[in-house]
């Protein structure tokens, strides 16, 4: 393995943090950030902003000012460069354009149309590439894309709030008019609407939609995520928030639907004797979703753990104790992060 460098090290994570600034806009493009250094001193950076705009070595070429600097200069990158014709022309091509000497590549991309190809075509060039800089960094920064593309499936990220002694929920009776029973802190509010802000789509079950008729949008934050809600017999009141065609709702029924439907929802017919969790993935790859966040309830959450079709449980530990009520859900996990948000504990599991 090769050993890199302190500085080198610094600019590919430079890299990574300008990758982060596309964050909620270029999916499902993949986050790239790219740094070009001459003399030990960067002089061009640039990353993806927006899907179908240009790439993030574009970018960094362009904002180079001095462009004969480029044949004596180094490039770094994120995710390998792309070496087929998208919504924009090969980034690798360009390179090889500019006379770039040596290309530090952060990881290889396993999308099927790049996978190598651009590696291959940069060294094909006389190009001195260096691939694993900071790779593990770099496939994390893109665990959305590289699980859409290597499971078929969209990433999938299990939120919820709960108390101290683990429920989510008060017990709820017919008589009682739907309230939310906040246990998280108004900071965590602001967090949850940057992830959504930075997800593609936000699912909740039926009965979650009854108790708290949750909005489901970034209105805190920026994009809102394509809302979705499992609505076994198309029971659901239409008047809830859900459906106020303040951004687009899926409904997973079990029901033929052949009436109208709008492009502010669609309903979309599954088989509830089957695995439900799984056809709702494969419902949403289709889409070319590659993140849904599961915001509950319990019930829901199941539905995604016990088919082992999960990644990250975003939990919310609240300084409340309720006694009785809706129970949260129980994951086996490894606890990758743990922090404070006022009065709040959120831990981050992953599988």
């Amino acid at each position: 393995m090769l050993q890199y460098t302190t500085q080198q090290q610094t600019y590919m994570r430079r890299c990574i943090q300008l990758a982060k600034m596309g964050a909620a806009n270029v999916a499902p493009n993949p986050m790239v950030g790219c740094v070009i250094v001459h003399n030990d001193k960067i002089i061009g950076q640039g990353y993806h902003r927006k899907y179908g705009q240009a790439h993030a070595e574009v970018n960094a070429i362009n904002s180079v000012k001095n462009k004969n600097l480029l044949s004596e200069s180094e490039l770094y990158v994120s995710l390998e460069p792309c070496a087929h014709f998208g919504k924009t022309p090969p980034c690798a091509d360009l390179i090889i354009e500019k006379k770039i000497k040596k290309v530090y590549i952060g990881c290889r991309d396993s999308f099927e149309k790049v996978d190598g190809k651009g590696i291959q075509k940069l060294r094909n060039a006389g190009i001195d590439v260096a691939i694993g800089l900071l790779e593990d960094e770099c496939i994390d920064l893109n665990k959305r894309f590289f699980t859409f593309h290597n499971k078929k499936r969209p990433y999938v990220i299990l939120k919820w709030a709960q108390t101290i002694d683990g429920f989510i929920d008060k017990t709820r009776t017919l008589q009682a008019p739907p309230t939310i029973n906040r246990i998280s802190s108004n900071l965590s509010q602001k967090v949850v609407h940057q992830w959504r802000n930075e997800e593609q789509a936000i699912l909740i079950g039926a009965q979650t939609a009854i108790n708290d008729n949750p909005q489901l949008t970034a209105r805190l934050a920026g994009n809102n995520p394509v809302r979705i809600v499992i609505d076994r017999d198309l029971s659901l009141n239409k008047n809830l928030n859900i459906f106020d065609k303040s951004a687009k709702t899926l409904i997973f029924s079990n029901i033929d639907y052949n009436g109208e439907q709008t492009l502010d929802n669609e309903i979309i017919k599954i088989d509830f004797t089957e695995n439900i969790a799984q056809q709702i993935l494969e419902k949403l790859y289709n889409l070319n979703i590659q993140s849904v966040i599961i915001e509950g309830g319990t019930k829901t959450h199941n539905l995604f753990i016990n088919s082992n079709l999960w990644d990250e449980a975003r939990i919310f530990v609240g300084n409340k104790i309720f006694g009785s009520g809706t129970k949260a859900a129980q994951i086996q996990g490894t606890l990758k992060f743990e922090t404070d948000l006022e009065d709040t504990k959120l831990l981050i599991f992953k599988p």
